[in-house]
């Protein structure tokens, strides 16, 4: 793209580990070359949440919209990547999106806050993206979902962050358009603007 740097930020999915409790991946070949078929065709396994993915509103919310009613708007264009450790807090949210930002990338080990999730929800935010398998913590994820997602919010979880300076990138985290499905793997790209 014109000598502009690109950024794969998706995980392999295979070796990523599932989230606890989640359904591992697998690949099964169906059609094999070696075997004499005229093709390879492979059989995928797994959960709607495994590897780099996307949270649509179905996935805490009863009676919402699935990836396929995602608006694409949300998942591209102007994002900022922002660096942060531990506890993100209203006040801290509040800073990362002062300067009208509508797209959040979290770079960092963090554990996002409700308060800071109704900040999110308050500022009109399309898209909130983190580096671990879930935002919140065991006791604080349904809420925070329901806070984000319930304000049609989309999530994306499982990013590598690490080789992306922090500043303002063009980003595509398109679903896979899978009729009524909670969640959906991306392979999340960010470029230089």
């Amino acid at each position: 793209m014109d000598g502009k740097k690109m950024y794969d930020i998706g995980k392999e999915l295979f070796s990523t580990p599932a989230y606890p409790g989640d359904p591992v991946p697998g690949k099964t070949p169906y059609y094999e070359i070696e075997k004499g078929d005229d093709c390879n065709l492979t059989v995928l396994t797994m959960g709607s949440h495994n590897g780099t993915h996307l949270d649509a509103p179905k996935h805490f919310c009863a009676g919402k919209h699935g990836v396929d009613k995602i608006p694409l708007e949300k998942c591209m264009g102007v994002c900022r990547v922002a660096e942060s450790a531990g506890t993100v807090r209203a006040e801290d949210m509040e800073r990362m999106l002062a300067d009208g930002t509508k797209k959040l990338l979290v770079k960092g080990d963090i554990l996002l806050t409700p308060e800071a999730a109704a900040v999110c929800a308050r500022a009109e935010l399309d898209l909130i993206g983190v580096e671990d398998q879930t935002v919140g913590n065991p006791e604080t994820q349904k809420e925070i979902h329901r806070i984000l997602l319930g304000a049609e919010i989309v999530i994306v979880e499982g990013l590598v962050l690490k080789e992306v300076p922090q500043g303002e990138y063009f980003l595509a985290a398109q679903p896979m358009k899978m009729a009524d499905l909670d969640g959906s793997p991306v392979r999340p790209v960010l470029i230089e603007i």
